[in-house]
């Protein structure tokens, strides 16, 4: 078996440009699948039935298992068996009818406008490290990129003249995705004053930069939208991706296309961009229960007093 998943690996590592933590959780899971297999009594993988496939999946909810983590375990078994077909190393996909486990799927969090706007007003751009920042999160929620893309940014990814930046998204996937007027202005004054003051004589490949010339890290960058959101007095948990989320949100909110959507923010599959309508959906519901007379959770506020 062993010898099969190290081909399977192979195989995705070339092929599929998966990342590599998901190609390590890939391996892990089918190591833990084999050794179940073996403990029933099954010594080649290769005729593995459904019924063995289901067992698996039945012992890892009873050793409590999320379904979520579930849901990624089969989608390695199903890669590894379809990979198994597709070079005729065996007859039959068992995975084929097995349904994906699926658990009830959180509402994202965002950010409302106004916080938003206390966010992006936080730093102090009368020095090199507030401008830069400033700039990092103009570009950030004018896109909705992921942190990893953000610090992933080179200089000539960004074509500010036309209003749009390249971003290098999962697999190695690009795509356009476009700049708004704000955030094009902020990264013009960075890298008019605030780069070159931090470069001073080196070069770097990467846009936003640290005063020692390296590239910005995805935990430099946790740390700084913390640091932010305390000083602008946003209370709520805050992380990069919240920004993503509100990026999404507002768009939706305001009419927008969600293929569009789901464009700029490089999702793969419609469905894992349409839980914004869900959103949107949460929000207008609280917004009924709270101002409609005939709602059951309307509570009729005191009138205010009207000098005479």
């Amino acid at each position: 078996m062993e010898g099969l998943l190290d081909a399977f690996i192979a195989f995705i590592r070339a092929e599929r440009g998966l990342s590599g933590k998901t190609v390590d959780a890939y391996a892990a899971d089918l190591t833990v699948y084999f050794e179940d297999l073996r403990g029933r009594g099954v010594d080649d993988v290769t005729r593995a039935r459904q019924e063995d496939v289901t067992a698996h999946l039945s012992a890892l909810t009873k050793g409590g298992l999320g379904k979520r983590s579930q849901a990624r375990h089969l989608a390695a078994l199903r890669g590894f068996h379809r990979f198994l077909v597709a070079e005729r190393l065996a007859d039959k996909d068992p995975t084929e009818d097995v349904d994906t486990p699926r658990s009830a799927r959180r509402l994202p969090s965002f950010l409302t406008l106004e916080e938003v706007e206390q966010l992006l007003a936080a730093p102090d751009e009368g020095s090199p490290a507030g401008l830069r920042d400033r700039a990092m999160l103009e570009v950030l929620y004018a896109t909705g990129l992921r942190v990893s893309e953000l610090c992933g940014l080179g200089v000539n990814d960004v074509q500010l003249s036309a209003g749009y930046l390249v971003a290098k998204g999962k697999g190695a996937k690009e795509r356009v995705v476009p700049l708004g007027r704000v955030a094009v202005e902020k990264v013009r004054e960075y890298l008019a004053a605030s780069r070159p003051a931090m470069l001073g004589r080196r070069e770097a490949r990467a846009l936003f930069v640290t005063p020692r010339g390296a590239g910005f890290t995805r935990q430099g960058f946790w740390k700084l939208i913390k640091r932010y959101a305390l000083k602008a007095g946003i209370l709520k948990p805050l992380s990069p991706h919240k920004l993503r989320h509100s990026f999404a949100t507002h768009l939706v909110e305001r009419g927008a296309d969600l293929r569009a959507v789901q464009q700029m923010l490089g999702h793969a599959d419609l469905a894992t961009t349409q839980i914004y309508t869900h959103v949107n959906s949460a929000r207008l519901r609280s917004v009924y229960d709270e101002f409609h007379p005939r709602s059951d959770a309307f509570t009729p506020k005191k009138k205010r007093k009207t000098g005479t």
